[in-house]
């Protein structure tokens, strides 16, 4: 059941994420050649400073997921109906706080870019961009953390694809129909109202679960371990762009094409996790220690593998594919390649964590790994401020990218010795073999002949050209590195084909 779940889960979210990418492709640009890159900094922007209100949530979801796995696994209802009550009325009052913050932040903001737009326009855009955030927290994130921690969270992905094509669809519509930037994000903002909406009415439709009955003075337990994981992830998401905005909002719209790029990618890897670590939550609950370790380690090389494979890609190709994305653009200058290279090895590293913060976070050691949070923040924020004023958008990729690799050798380290206690050399194999493989591609990448006068289909060819290319030197060098884990994999593989032979 859990098998099944699982590959449910995977398709749904590679579905969402592939969804995703399209839209942010298609979107942005039409936003730019119509509105302007300033227009398009403004924006996203404002989306940063929206979601520095999670950092209020305190990291709560996440010490919530692993305080259900076990209630969830032993079908205690009284449970689970206590802690959703808990978990509930901690985010419809965060929900009343971010309204006080959208206030303050109307009376603020407006003022930091008024060289470049009027207070009224700022003020309607802030209003608008906030309505969505709200309802998430009002409505749906309860319901949507008991999904996901129920290894369902199909569900919302099904419904997040669903909103994000409505969403494409009518902006693109509103935006050759010369509407306003505010109409088009307004109708975006209504339509992504749908999601809380929906996850509400599904859960009290599927769950058998009565909150009125729930114990009204229950206590989440490591609630206050979990700030430190939350404002780390708080912080990696918007500092760069909350810097940015005081630097210039033209590097703000060269930054999200980048990032979109970039986390288009790392989307695509953390779809192939489909809520395993809930899976693995599942099994430290119900305590399958030599099953987990046997998992891990499977899932552990194929996502490697998979993650390396298409952040060398991307570290050659999206240079190429900006340029064909921007050809046209020319209020302000795209093509940046030390930023580039910076951003995707910084997010490459980030992404090279989420096997060990998942299992570290399902097994709810929040208090254990508090001093990397705060590590990973401090230097991020403190790196990133010195260089941006000499440096610009280079400056904050290198505080990034410092932050990326300390965070995920404290990951690796932790899960390792303290949850699957095993020794940490496999771990350091891995970024051996890495660092291998990205120096030999890059060297082949430049025998490779460089197309000129880049279209799409040119950039495809050439892309499916270096796939295919990384692809077997990945295989072939991992297969070489760890004969170990290619080994149990097949093995694997084959009993999972002959246990539904039996069926």
């Amino acid at each position: 059941m859990r098998s099944k779940k699982t590959l449910y889960n995977i398709l749904s979210t590679l579905i969402y994420q592939l969804t995703v990418i399209i839209c942010n492709f298609v979107l942005p640009v039409l936003i730019i050649k119509k509105y302007g890159s300033a227009t398009n900094g403004l924006i996203s922007s404002i989306s940063q400073f929206l979601a520095y209100i999670t950092l209020l949530d305190s990291g709560f979801g996440v010490v919530i997921r692993s305080c259900l796995y076990k209630p969830i696994a032993n079908k205690n209802k009284k449970e689970i109906e206590n802690i959703l009550y808990a978990t509930q009325r901690f985010f419809r009052r965060l929900a009343l706080i971010f309204i006080i913050y959208i206030i303050i932040l109307c009376f603020i903001y407006p003022y930091i870019v008024i060289e470049n737009f009027s207070f009224s326009f700022t003020l309607s855009m802030i209003i608008i961009l906030s309505f969505s955030t709200f309802f998430e927290y009002f409505f749906g994130m309860t319901y949507k953390i008991l999904l996901y921690t129920d290894q369902k969270n199909y569900v919302i992905s099904n419904i997040q694809t669903i909103t994000t094509i409505l969403n494409g669809v009518v902006t693109v519509i509103l935006i050759l129909n010369n509407h306003s930037i505010q109409i088009v994000k307004l109708c975006s903002a209504l339509i992504f109202i749908i999601r809380p909406l929906f996850l509400n009415f599904y859960v009290k439709k599927k769950y058998n679960l009565d909150l009125k009955d729930a114990d009204k003075d229950y206590k989440i337990k490591k609630k206050w371990d979990g700030l430190a994981q939350h404002i780390a992830g708080v912080i990696h998401s918007n500092t760069d762009v909350v810097i940015l905005t005081f630097y210039s909002l033209a590097d703000i719209s060269v930054y999200s094409i980048y990032s979109a790029i970039v986390l288009a990618i790392k989307n695509i890897v953390t779809s192939f996790t489909g809520g395993i670590d809930a899976t693995f939550g599942d099994m430290l609950a119900r305590e399958e220690y030599d099953n987990l370790n046997l998992k891990f380690s499977l899932y552990e090389f194929l996502y490697i593998s998979i993650t390396t494979i298409l952040f060398i890609c991307t570290f050659i190709l999206i240079l190429p594919f900006v340029s064909v994305y921007t050809k046209n653009i020319t209020d302000t200058n795209y093509i940046r390649p030390i930023f580039a290279y910076l951003l995707v090895i910084a997010e490459f590293m980030h992404a090279l964590r989420i096997p060990y913060s998942g299992i570290t976070l399902a097994a709810g050691h929040f208090k254990e790994t508090k001093k990397g949070a705060i590590i990973e923040t401090l230097s991020n924020l403190i790196i990133s401020l010195i260089f941006v004023q000499k440096l610009g958008l280079v400056g904050v990729a290198i505080g990034t990218l410092i932050a990326m690799i300390i965070r995920t050798f404290e990951f690796m380290y932790h899960t390792s010795k303290k949850i699957l206690n095993r020794k940490l050399n496999k771990c350091i194999k891995y970024l051996f073999a890495i660092l291998f493989e990205f120096l030999l591609l890059i060297i082949i990448s430049k025998i490779i002949p460089n197309m000129t006068n880049l279209s799409y289909l040119n950039w495809a060819i050439y892309a499916i050209i270096v796939f295919i290319i990384t692809l077997l030197v990945v295989f072939i060098i991992n297969s070489l590195f760890f004969k170990d884990e290619v080994k149990n994999l097949f093995c694997f593989l084959k009993n999972v084909k002959h246990r539904r032979g039996i069926k």
